[in-house]
């Protein structure tokens, strides 16, 4: 067992022992009320009903699991005391009453209450404002924990819901990637074969121009089994391919013009000198900044939006910032983040969104541009 473990056990204990502390705190404080109602009038303190009065806290101790029980043995112990000449309170009665209505069915509580508030004012042990307030404070406390118990399972309920609604995200934009990239390597397999085409039809009259092509139809091979694998991790059934071109970073521009016009004031930047990037990075770099500007249009209500592209030598970075007062994330249903995060992990890069110190939500990717192994 290691530490945590530990640590989880020693509180489920404590949380055990609680209500057996409380219990022995409580029946020790009715006892003692009980013990100064029988002799405030100066009546010569005696054990005898010291005694009964002890027992019947003693009793007190099982009032969570036989209530009526204890409830009827409270009330036998006040006419005993009152039997034998005393005045007793009826501080272990109300005390059982309250405890009664607490953890017990409201129509067994309110069966046992009528009587009981009949025998104690008959007595004259308790007047019925006591008895019936203590059931009432019982009743309330029992539907209040109800009405926490019903709030912690809708929100547990609720919990398991979006768990399985970001489930069901995933496994829909897996394969969503894995049918864009389907149309990268059917693309790629397409330009091999023309390539080795022609190579073939040049090989003995311009072997230098067969040897580049089939240079280009080698990277262009190797970038098609990148890209397999990744279909391979990604892929969980059959999906037909689409046959509309996938866009690329060159498509950025015509990206944020579109949002421009829908109201999104966004500037578009660009840190490093650009490269000829897989057909995969591309794709998956303009779905995020697609994303990351399609959040803060409905949830930023930014006045600025950057959009930044770094080119480094083993990696893209994209960076989307907004200076709006919204969360920039999708609201309820919403599964845009998600898809995010699994076209990144699909690269083998890393993802960061969130609110930005300095204001505004940020979403900053960082992916590969090699091979990811």
């Amino acid at each position: 067992m290691n530490v945590a473990e530990r640590i989880g056990a020693v509180r489920g204990l404590r949380a055990a022992h609680r209500p057996v502390l409380f219990d022995i705190a409580l029946a020790a404080a009715t006892v003692f009320v009980e013990v100064g109602l029988l002799f405030n009038d100066g009546t010569e303190a005696v054990p005898l009903p010291i005694a009964v009065t002890v027992l019947t806290g003693a009793v007190l101790l099982a009032r969570r699991r036989f209530g009526v029980t204890v409830t009827a043995v409270t009330a036998a112990s006040a006419a005993v005391l009152a039997a034998a000449g005393y005045s007793p309170g009826g501080a272990p009665a109300v005390v059982a009453l309250w405890s009664l209505a607490e953890t017990r069915d409201r129509r067994v509580s309110l069966a046992v209450l009528a009587p009981m508030v009949v025998f104690l004012e008959a007595d004259g042990i308790c007047s019925p404002p006591v008895s019936i307030g203590a059931w009432m404070l019982g009743a309330y406390l029992q539907t209040r924990r109800r009405y926490v118990r019903a709030v912690e399972e809708r929100a547990a309920t609720l919990e398991r819901e979006r768990e399985q609604l970001d489930l069901i995200a995933a496994q829909r934009e897996r394969g969503s990637i894995a049918r864009e990239l389907h149309d990268i390597v059917a693309h790629s397999v397409t330009v091999m074969l023309i390539g080795v085409r022609g190579a073939r039809d040049v090989l003995e009259t311009e072997p230098q121009v067969a040897a580049r092509t089939l240079e280009r139809v080698e990277a262009s091979a190797e970038q098609s089994l990148a890209e397999l694998r990744r279909i391979l991790v990604l892929l969980r059934g059959r999906h037909t391919a689409e046959t509309r071109p996938q866009p690329t970073l060159a498509d950025l521009d015509d990206l944020v013009a579109g949002y421009r016009a829908a109201g999104l004031p966004v500037r578009l930047e660009t840190a490093g000198e650009p490269l000829d990037l897989p057909s995969g990075v591309e794709l998956s770099a303009y779905r995020i900044v697609e994303e990351a500007l399609t959040n803060a249009l409905k949830h930023a209500g930014a006045t600025l939006v950057t959009v930044r592209l770094g080119y480094g030598e083993a990696d893209l970075e994209v960076r989307v910032h907004d200076d709006g007062t919204g969360t920039g994330e999708p609201g309820p249903g919403g599964h845009g983040l998600v898809g995010m995060r699994e076209r990144v992990a699909v690269l083998g890069g890393e993802l960061e969104a969130g609110r930005s110190p300095g204001g505004g939500f940020r979403v900053a990717a960082r992916l590969p541009i090699g091979e990811r192994t």
